[in-house]
C-alpha cells in the first residue's frame, strides 16, 4: 500500500518537510526536536484537513436534527419498505442532506492520513531517517513490545500510553456517548463499540514511538477539533413534524 505512486510520492513530501522541522526545532529543543516535529506535522496536517472537519461535523448536526423523522417514519411504515424509503428520502431532500453526507470529506483524507502514518512506522520507500532520532532517550523507531524488560516500561512510554488512554476516554466521553443520546433509537451493542476509542492504546505498544507520537497528536487534535466545532457551528431550525 505505501508503494502506491500517490502514497509514496506523499510520503516522501512529508519526510522532507518533517526534515526541515526537525533542523529547525533542534537548536531550540534539543533531543526533543524529532519528536516535536512530529507533533507539528500532525497538526499541520490536520490544519489542512479542517474544512472536511467542518463539513463532517455540519452532516452530524443535520442527521442529528432529522434523526427523530426517520424513527417516526420507520414506526408508522415499518411494514411498507418502499413507503419507508419513500418518506425518508423526502426528509432528507428537505433537510438539505442524504445517508452518506459526511462520509465523503472522510474518505477524502484517508491517502493523507495512510501517508502520514506509513512515514511514521518507517513503511515508505527507500530508507527513513526519522526512526533514528530519539526522543527524550528513547529512538523512535523503538516500540514497546520490544523493548520493555518485564514490567519495566520506559517513562515515555508510560506518558505516551497515559495520554493516549486520557485522550480515548475524553472522546467517548465528550464525542461518542453524547452521539449516541442524540440518537436513542440506536442498537444497544453500540454503547460497547464506543469503548474502541481504547484501541489507540494497544496499537501504540507495537508501533514506533514515532507512531505512537502521531496518533496522541491527531487523535487529541481530533477531540478538540469536534468538541470546538460542535459548539461554534450552529443547528438550524427546527424540524417538521411528520
Amino acid at each position: 500500500m505505501y508503494t502506491l505512486g500517490p502514497i509514496a510520492a506523499a510520503i516522501n513530501l512529508l519526510s522532507a518537510i518533517l526534515a526541515v522541522l526537525t533542523g529547525m526545532l533542534t537548536p531550540l529543543t534539543g533531543p526533543l526536536a524529532a519528536g516535536l516535529a512530529v507533533v507539528g506535522l500532525t497538526v499541520a496536517v490536520r490544519l489542512l484537513l479542517l474544512p472536511l472537519g467542518v463539513a463532517q461535523v455540519r452532516a452530524e448536526k443535520q442527521r442529528a436534527r432529522i434523526a427523530p423523522q426517520l424513527a417516526e417514519i420507520s414506526k408508522r411504515h415499518g411494514r411498507n419498505p418502499e413507503r419507508m424509503v419513500a418518506e425518508q428520502r423526502k426528509v432528507y431532500a428537505e433537510a438539505g442532506t442524504s445517508p452518506l453526507a459526511g462520509c465523503l470529506p472522510g474518505l477524502v483524507q484517508i491517502p493523507l492520513v495512510i501517508a502520514l502514518y506509513g512515514l511514521f512506522i518507517g513503511a515508505g520507500p527507500g530508507e527513513e531517517p526519522l526512526l533514528a532520532h530519539t526522543f527524550a532517550g528513547v529512538e523512535l523507531g523503538a516500540t514497546l513490545a520490544a523493548s520493555a524488560e518485564g514490567l519495566l516500561v520506559s517513562p515515555v512510554f508510560a506518558a505516551l500510553f497515559l495520554l493516549l488512554a486520557l485522550v480515548a476516554w475524553a472522546n467517548r466521553r465528550y464525542v461518542v456517548l453524547p452521539m449516541m443520546k442524540e440518537n436513542p433509537a440506536q442498537p444497544p451493542m453500540l454503547g460497547v463499540l464506543s469503548y474502541l476509542q481504547f484501541v489507540t492504546v494497544v496499537v501504540a505498544a507495537f508501533v514506533p514511538l514515532a507512531a505512537g507520537i502521531y496518533l496522541f497528536a491527531s487523535t487529541a487534535w481530533a477531540l478538540a477539533e469536534k468538541v470546538v466545532l460542535r459548539r461554534v457551528i450552529p443547528d438550524r431550525g427546527p424540524v417538521r413534524k411528520v
